[in-house]
């Protein structure tokens, strides 16, 4: 079976599962996995409208971003041809670029309809807003560390292949229990977590997960564990006593200061945020995100993690043979580190260079080799021409000034320079 097509069935038991699935509103909506162009480009702009959510409150503050006159507009060869940014944003269903240099706003171009004050979902790359919250929570002295085991938060594990599994392994994904995402088998893991097992009165999936063995010794082998990533959701929320959407609210969104309010998809259960996917926000805050992480969790001048955090959560804590993860955060070959998911979302850090690039799709194909390497080409050439705007070295890579149709401009922006 070709990547694309497995990717959609192990994505459609993934959004199967009791314990983890989102509530829609509408008994006849169809899965948000099959959705048509159409149905992908209105709805993952209004989530809100189609499936339970928790808000994310903003504050009263907000993080400016400058947005600079002279926009970058970079053209590359890729795949026999050459490109430019609107040729990419066509060919690949793109609603938003967003490219932050040293905090300016560089590039920011919409498509598909959106525009600036449009929320769009971010499937997968909320696991890496999870992660912070660990981080955050170990901050405020309500997990005791990285080394803290994680049946103290999750206790119904306790018994289980998860004694002695840490929090630092689990958010590497090495916590050494067994678990099958073979995609095409009905019988697998991802297939029956949340549909056998539960116990009355226990979450679902912890219920199932608790029942899994052990298959290595913790902290010694990657393995991607879809159940996982909503359970440190369940931990967070069990160990700092408040739903995951508050929290962030008061650590990040409010703190940093966010332009609008997120949303955040709740599991089947109506009540807990899903740890591992979907939430929703507007270009620039997906940006902010990006930035928030790049000046080290500090917010206002406080530190929203512990000072080593960051460093750790995006650096190579584990192979995973393709290039490393962090916790909850890839790392890639080119220098960079991201956040992802599925169907073209992504925020990709080149801590060096102070770079910041954002990429929201609706790409036709949950995953697929052809559409991420596009995406890669995209991401070098966009990494390139803000390397080379800010040298003077001479590139393929030219510079026009806002205003043009394919690019959106919010009326109260800051000019920039």
């Amino acid at each position: 079976m070709e990547n694309s097509k497995v990717a959609f069935l192990f994505c459609s038991l993934l959004f199967a599962v009791p314990g983890s699935a989102q509530v829609a509103l509408k008994s006849d909506t169809p899965s948000i996995l099959f959705w048509t162009p159409e149905q992908q480009s209105a709805g993952y702009r209004s989530i809100e409208k189609i499936y339970k959510v928790a808000t994310v409150k903003r504050g009263s503050a907000v993080h400016a971003l400058p947005k600079v006159r002279r926009q970058l507009s970079p053209t590359w060869d890729y795949a026999g041809r050459q490109w430019t940014v609107a040729d990419y944003m066509n060919a690949n269903r793109t609603s938003g670029v967003l490219v932050l240099k040293d905090g300016k706003i560089v590039l920011e171009r919409y498509g598909l309809g959106r525009t600036p004050n449009d929320r769009w979902t971010s499937f997968s790359v909320a696991k890496s807003l999870t992660s912070t919250l660990v981080g955050a929570a170990i901050l405020d002295g309500k997990i005791k560390g990285p080394d803290s085991v994680v049946t103290d938060y999750v206790p119904e594990l306790k018994g289980s292949a998860y004694d002695g599994v840490t929090v630092r392994q689990l958010l590497m994904m090495s916590s050494g229990v067994k678990w099958n995402e073979d995609y095409t088998d009905p019988k697998s893991d991802v297939a029956q977590a949340g549909f056998t097992g539960s116990e009355p009165g226990m979450d679902p999936l912890v219920s199932y997960m608790r029942h899994l063995p052990r298959d290595a010794e913790p902290g010694t082998k990657w393995h991607y564990d879809t159940g996982e990533t909503d359970m440190v959701g369940i931990m967070v929320s069990n160990a700092v006593g408040k739903p995951l959407s508050q929290y962030l609210s008061e650590k990040v969104w409010t703190t940093y200061g966010m332009e609008q309010d997120a949303v955040w998809m709740v599991d089947a259960s109506g009540k807990q945020e899903r740890g591992g996917c979907c939430i929703s926000m507007t270009l620039r805050d997906y940006a902010r995100v990006g930035q928030f992480i790049l000046d080290g969790g500090n917010a206002q001048g406080r530190q929203v993690v512990p000072s080593y955090w960051v460093a750790q959560a995006t650096s190579k804590e584990i192979d995973n043979g393709a290039g490393g993860y962090g916790y909850f955060w890839w790392i890639r070959q080119n220098g960079s580190y991201e956040a992802v998911g599925i169907f073209g979302q992504s925020i990709t850090t080149f801590k060096d260079d102070r770079l910041v690039i954002v990429i929201n799709s609706a790409w036709p194909v949950a995953t697929g080799k052809e559409y991420s390497a596009a995406r890669t080409a995209f991401v070098n050439a966009l990494h390139e021409a803000a390397r080379s705007s800010t040298s003077g070295r001479a590139v393929r890579a030219s510079l026009h000034s806002p205003g043009t149709a394919s690019q959106v401009r919010k009326p109260d922006s800051p000019s920039g320079f």
